[in-house]
């Protein structure tokens, strides 16, 4: 996939598009002299401490040109991201969009295809640390699975031998040398052909532990909406990892109350926690290598180094209707390491990067060239304004208060707080301190960068694997 010329480009096109995108809010700034501003007051707290403020605003033109900017991007997006949904939806042309809404529920009206059975997949690879307690959490659940299986990849401790404790099925791979994606198709090739229309397949990550009633949603979902092809979960962070974990949880849930504004739309089907109609996985591997990349027959790319980011692409290429209810929330694993952390963000971001030099510019990858587009730009704005408070403090000998940047630097603190007050007290203080989190936004601005670099240079990219030690989990309550 990497190794194609629009792949090898595509983080040239991204950082190119970006940097203009930087260029033309600069000029709209710089166009002409600013007239001189007046010497800031003085003034006196206590008797004691001596400040400095200016009343200065910038001037209207930079203000309406950088709102603009900012609404016109926004909008254009929503309007089109609007419009491929609604085309997606309305298309009767099963060569290119077979899952589509319209076609789907033309060929199933009236056909009662069975009752929903509920197959759930669980790919690992030495994973004997965590395993008992995703088990425990999915055999709990209100609406338990009809089946399920334990894909053991080339696992070297006792994950098998856990997993037949709990009474569950182990299918062992053989010379697979794919991951975790080639550790499923292995099994899909086997069981999607038992499959029947209205059955479910989830795939569930051996560290991640499911909310109760998550199972009895999803199955819900798929019952009353016979378009419905895929659900994703919402996942939350667990427990620990000190700091740095909690900037994670942060994150996510951030992500997730993204998700909920935007009403289910989900960005990607995580590979945490998924569930699939198995008519929506035949036609991903039925079209493999004739209208979306990949081996014919396979349902994962095993080129992908971000297998469920592709799969979702792939999905919404064919047409298919696909959320993230709120009610299915999950616990997964945080990184609890700079160093873990940087393999996995950098593969996330190598993985989307090829994922769209794969796919090209469609209608269904829009959304997703946006979405890096705007991560390119806010790399620019965060980096420019970190280097600016840098280069005042080292500037000025007294510290100078700007009332109308204060201003928007208390709106900026308080949307931070709000937007993880669902994350507890720790979220809170967290997020109202800034600085942590910022320096956190620029480390993964850094491996936004390195990720740009790697693909343009044609650096293979690497998995990664955190090696997990037994501990106590809480299960999802959200």
């Amino acid at each position: 996939m990497g190794a194609t010329l629009f792949g090898r480009t595509v983080g040239l096109v991204v950082g190119a598009a970006v940097i203009v995108a930087a260029t033309i809010l600069w000029i709209a700034v710089a166009a002409d002299t600013p007239a001189a501003g007046e010497a800031p007051s003085e003034g006196l707290i206590f008797g004691i401490w001596t400040y400095l403020y200016a009343l200065e605003a910038p001037p209207p033109r930079v203000l309406w040109a950088a709102v603009a900017l900012a609404v016109l991007f926004a909008a254009g997006v929503a309007l089109l991201e609007r419009k491929v949904t609604n085309t997606s939806r309305r298309s009767t042309n099963p060569r290119t969009a077979p899952l589509a809404p319209k076609i789907v529920m033309a060929a199933t009206r009236g056909v009662y295809a069975g009752p929903v059975r509920l197959t759930v997949l669980i790919p690992a690879y030495n994973e004997e640390a965590s395993l008992s307690a995703t088990l425990s959490s999915l055999l709990s659940q209100s609406h338990p699975p009809d089946r399920v299986i334990v894909v053991a990849d080339n696992c070297t401790d006792n994950t098998a031998g856990i997993a037949r404790r709990h009474g569950v099925e182990v299918h062992t791979t053989v010379d697979n040398r794919e991951k975790k994606a080639g550790a499923l198709n292995q099994v899909l090739e086997q069981i999607l052909p038992l499959q029947g229309d209205n059955d479910i397949i989830m795939v569930l990550d051996a560290d991640t532990t499911l909310d109760a009633g998550f199972l009895s949603a999803g199955v819900a979902r798929f019952t009353s909406d016979r378009a419905l092809m895929a659900i994703g979960g919402l996942f939350y962070g667990e427990p620990g990892a000190g700091l740095l974990g909690q900037m994670q949880r942060n994150e996510y849930v951030r992500y997730s109350a993204q998700i909920h504004r935007r009403r289910g739309k989900v960005f990607v089907l995580t590979g945490t926690a998924s569930m699939f109609r198995s008519r929506a996985l035949r036609e991903v591997a039925r079209n493999r290598g004739v209208t979306i990349p990949g081996t014919p027959g396979h349902v994962y790319d095993t080129l992908a180094l971000t297998e469920d980011n592709e799969l979702t692409i792939a999905l919404k290429s064919l047409g298919a209707l696909i959320i993230s209810p709120s009610e299915c929330t999950v616990v997964t694993e945080v990184m609890p390491s700079l160093g873990s952390l940087w393999t996995q963000r950098l593969r996330w971001q190598r993985g989307a990067l090829e994922n769209l030099g794969a796919y090209g510019i469609t209608p269904p990858t829009f959304r997703y060239w946006a979405q890096q587009l705007g991560i390119g730009y806010s790399v620019i704005a965060l980096s420019g304004f970190m280097f600016l408070i840098v280069l005042t403090l080292v500037s000025i000998s007294a510290w100078v208060w700007f009332p109308f940047w204060l201003g928007l630097g208390i709106v900026f603190t308080a949307e931070r707080v709000v937007s993880v007050w669902k994350g507890g007290w720790p979220a809170r203080l967290l997020a109202v301190t800034v600085v942590p989190e910022l320096l956190f936004d620029m480390f993964l601005n850094v491996i936004y960068v390195k990720g740009i670099v790697d693909i343009t240079r044609g650096r293979q990219g690497t998995w990664g694997h955190v090696a997990h030690t037994a501990q106590p989990r809480e299960d999802a309550t959200r």
